[in-house]
């Protein structure tokens, strides 16, 4: 498994290569605000159109400027969680997951993808939420829901923006051990950007670090600990061993 993404984008010019090798990597993009790390989510998923570039995740060609490759939102097979969730508020949860599917091949009718997307959230341990509205529903139970619509089409990778930064504390620590969890007995290779190093502990993530839409380093936590290369590399190094301690 593989993502590559090379593109000018409105943060400058970005060179992203990660070669993953085996289902269910995790890498955290990490950065200043306006590095451009929801940019490069929202690009990859199609939400964004570079100027010039490429994107290629496990080798299928997303976008490719030469040639004019441009595949549309629903045809890419990238699972989407933006900040904030991204329900829709006026379909039932059971809805707002079966979304995900109207487009996809092999999901059969309504009721076929209406199946699919229960059995999704039994998965997601929330089948019990099937009727209820996004409004009637917790910070963690709209995580769950917005994840399960993102898996649902079983992407080819799941993107993630400041997936816990909207929960409180103690949900917060719940999800993260949930997502972890997930993520790993299903495969599901992962780009999540976020601000804290707990979650980059928690689900065992690669991180790359963005300042002014260039990666300034890439590796483990221990490897920016070691070695850091700017100031914020090492305040967030330090914010680590800080949470440690």
């Amino acid at each position: 498994m593989s993502w590559r993404a090379r593109l000018q984008a409105a943060v400058g010019p970005l060179t992203l290569d990660v070669d993953i090798h085996g289902l269910g990597t995790v890498t955290a993009l990490v950065g200043p605000n306006g590095s451009g790390k929801t940019t490069i989510l929202r690009t990859i998923a199609g939400a964004r159109h570079p100027e010039s570039g490429e994107i290629l995740v496990d080798g299928a060609v997303l976008y490719r400027s030469e040639g004019g490759v441009d595949l549309a939102m629903e045809d890419r097979r990238v699972g989407y969680v933006p900040q904030g969730y991204g329900l829709f508020p006026h379909l039932r949860v059971l809805d707002n997951v079966a979304f995900g599917l109207t487009r996809s091949r092999g999901t059969g009718d309504g009721g076929g993808r209406r199946s699919l997307a229960f059995s999704m959230l039994e998965e997601m341990g929330c089948e019990e939420l099937a009727h209820r509205f996004p409004k009637d529903l917790s910070g963690g139970e709209k995580q769950r829901v917005a994840l399960a619509r993102a898996l649902v089409t079983e992407p080819r990778i799941l993107l993630l923006d400041e997936p816990l930064a909207a929960l409180d504390a103690t949900s917060r620590r719940r999800m993260r051990r949930f997502l972890a969890d997930k993520l790993r007995e299903r495969n599901q290779t992962t780009l999540m950007v976020t601000h804290d190093p707990r979650d980059v502990e928690a689900l065992n993530a690669t991180v790359w670090i963005l300042e002014a839409g260039r990666v300034v380093q890439s590796g483990t936590l221990a490897d920016l600990r070691e070695n850091p290369r700017t100031d914020f590399v090492a305040e967030f190094a330090g914010a680590t061993i800080a949470l440690d301690s």
